[in-house]
């Protein structure tokens, strides 16, 4: 696949992620939570440009570095995002000011490391970013499934850091 078609990906994945979790919305602990992460790391695996072939060591710490950034910002996600449940027992979820926050530190971050890379002449693809947001999902969803699963019946509302606090009422989706 180009990299431009692995871009456009890319932002896809995002910009409806990021949308949809910004509206209150039920957790199914049943599904295939990491489906989307699974396809997401196979795409970017499949590609031959992962590393760079003339500076292996250097492209392979960048990509150590950019899967840790994935994972600690789909840890700090899932644990800012807003987790109740409603008096008929369905556990909903809703990211927060907070998750928001993490979201754009992962990003200042991943920039931060594309400048690095360049600095040193180091040939990066989108793979690695495709990577790093595979981890992202994967840790978020995992996460968020443990929390919605330990919240059982019904309980009363743990709020996220960062959050108002205010009454949880469901949204129409």
């Amino acid at each position: 696949m180009s990299g431009l078609v692995n871009a456009l990906v890319i932002v896809a994945v995002v910009a409806i992620v990021i949308a949809r979790q910004f509206r209150a919305q039920p957790i199914d602990t049943d599904r295939r939570w990491w489906l989307l992460p699974v396809i997401l790391a196979v795409m970017a695996l499949r590609e031959p440009g992962v590393l760079d072939a003339h500076h292996r060591v250097e492209s392979g710490a960048l990509l150590a570095v950019e899967l840790l950034t994935g994972l600690a910002t789909g840890a700090g996600w899932a644990w800012t995002t807003r987790i109740w449940t409603s008096p008929d027992g369905v556990v909903w979820t809703k990211s927060t000011k907070a998750s928001g926050a993490v979201w754009v530190v992962g990003i200042g971050l991943r920039v931060g490391l594309y400048a690095a890379g360049t600095a040193l002449g180091v040939h990066q693809d989108s793979a690695a970013l495709m990577l790093g947001l595979a981890g992202t999902l994967l840790v978020r969803g995992g996460i968020l499934v443990r929390r919605a699963r330990s919240r059982g019946a019904v309980g009363p509302s743990a709020p996220a850091y960062g959050d108002d606090s205010r009454p949880a009422w469901k949204e129409s989706v």
